[in-house]
């Protein structure tokens, strides 16, 4: 009994600054992950991005959904963060399955870096990834099928270039494919999708409804 009352005043503050670690670990996890989605929050993807983008195959994408602005106001924001929370889900496994990861950039807009090696079919690649993205989902009122414009900048295409030149391709690349109605677009060389445009309000293609329900429920 006198070494455990001896042992109090150690043990004691040992404890509590445990519980504060693991208070503030739970913290920084939440401040770097995005609540809706689980996906990364900008920050942590632009910290974790640089090592990355050393490996020969990284290539980054963009992306976002069409007529989501749609959704919300016919549906609702419940139903609007079910498809969010539904598209980070998908992507985060397509992303894990190719070595990479995910974020939410905000809004319906998420970047990813992932490995492609020269030689995969980059076309196939990214329909089979606008395949899982909009498969149909359930939420309780309606189903939909959320439909995603992607760009895809490879390394390989701009030897040397950092993230936000990455960036800048994959999104250059994604509004041309908004533009065109097609669901991806590679990005060129450098220089090779310069377009004039103001992002918001009022991109190009924002007219486009393809996240259309897919069957409705009765009321």
């Amino acid at each position: 009994m006198n070494l455990i009352l001896q042992a109090l005043p150690i043990a004691a503050p040992t404890a509590g600054w445990a519980v504060h670690a693991c208070f503030l670990g739970r913290r920084l996890r939440s401040a770097r992950t995005d609540r809706l989605t689980g996906l990364m929050r900008r920050e942590e993807f632009t910290a974790r991005a640089p090592r990355a983008l050393r490996h020969p195959h990284a290539a980054v994408l963009l992306l976002d959904l069409n007529g989501f602005k749609q959704i919300n106001d016919t549906h609702g924001h419940d139903v609007g963060d079910q498809v969010i929370a539904a598209v980070g889900r998908r992507l985060a496994q397509w992303c894990r399955e190719r070595g990479g990861f995910a974020a939410r950039l905000g809004g319906d807009e998420f970047t990813a870096l992932v490995r492609l090696a020269p030689e995969a079919d980059a076309d196939a690649e990214m329909t089979y990834l606008s395949a899982r993205l909009s498969a149909p989902l359930d939420t309780g009122r309606v189903t939909l099928a959320p439909r995603a414009s992607i760009g895809l900048c490879h390394t390989g295409h701009r030897p040397g270039a950092g993230l936000s030149d990455l960036l800048r391709g994959a999104d250059e690349a994604m509004y041309a494919a908004k533009r065109c109605g097609d669901h991806w677009r590679p990005a060129g060389a450098a220089d090779a999708h310069r377009t004039a445009r103001v992002r918001r309000p009022g991109r190009p293609g924002q007219h486009l409804t393809l996240l259309t329900p897919v069957w409705r429920k009765a009321s």
